[in-house]
């Protein structure tokens, strides 16, 4: 039986050194990385979308636009986690990456068994990061289902003038009868009454 092959990692090169993309980018494939290249912000941005990296690393310091600013946009627009390559060493600089959420940074110039350390390292917090993500996404999910469930046993509870736990019990055994997941059935009864509101107002006028 054929075991199945572990997909390659992506990295998105972007460095207007055309040395240091060929450098890194053979680097990377030799290692088992799948890269694409860009020399610019502009192109990196139409490349990105396509491409899907796992990771990009980009450089700080780049004419029309800056690393920094391609970082904002690539968070912004695809929350695609990056590292910085740069030729300065500065606190300000190195400060400025964290800010902005850089799961690495790699100083020019590098050597080349450093190179893959570095990206091991920051492909491994980018993964934690978007565990981490989607962990918060899940629980903001539960939390919201968790509130709607809540409030239309209130409202059953106020039509029906019964307890918290019939309530509950009968919005459950509703749920299943019909094959519906309980905080679906729950906002539908908050729209209902939400709309029969609507139509009380209406009424009065």
């Amino acid at each position: 039986m054929l075991e199945k092959s572990t997909p390659k990692r992506r990295v998105l090169l972007v460095d207007d050194e055309p040395l240091t993309l060929a450098t890194i980018g053979q680097i990377l494939r030799n290692a088992g990385y799948e890269t694409a290249e860009a020399s610019s912000g502009k192109e990196a941005l139409k490349i990105a979308f396509e491409f899907c990296p796992d990771l990009a690393l980009l450089d700080v310091e780049m004419s029309e636009m800056s690393g920094i600013e391609l970082a904002e946009r690539l968070q912004v627009e695809g929350s695609i986690p990056f590292m910085f390559i740069s030729a300065h060493a500065e606190a300000e600089i190195v400060k400025q990456a964290t800010e902005h959420g850089a799961v690495g940074y790699l100083l020019k110039p590098f050597d080349i068994a450093q190179v893959i350390p570095a990206f091991e390292a920051a492909l491994g917090r980018a993964d934690e990061i978007k565990q981490l993500r989607g962990s918060e996404a899940n629980l903001t999910i539960a939390l919201n289902a968790g509130r709607e469930t809540s409030m239309a046993v209130g409202l059953l509870m106020a039509k029906f003038a019964t307890d918290r736990h019939t309530a509950f019990e009968v919005l459950r055994a509703y749920s299943r009868s019909n094959r519906c997941k309980m905080n679906e059935v729950a906002e539908n009864i908050l729209l209902a009454e939400e709309m029969f509101n609507n139509f009380k107002t209406l009424f009065s006028r």
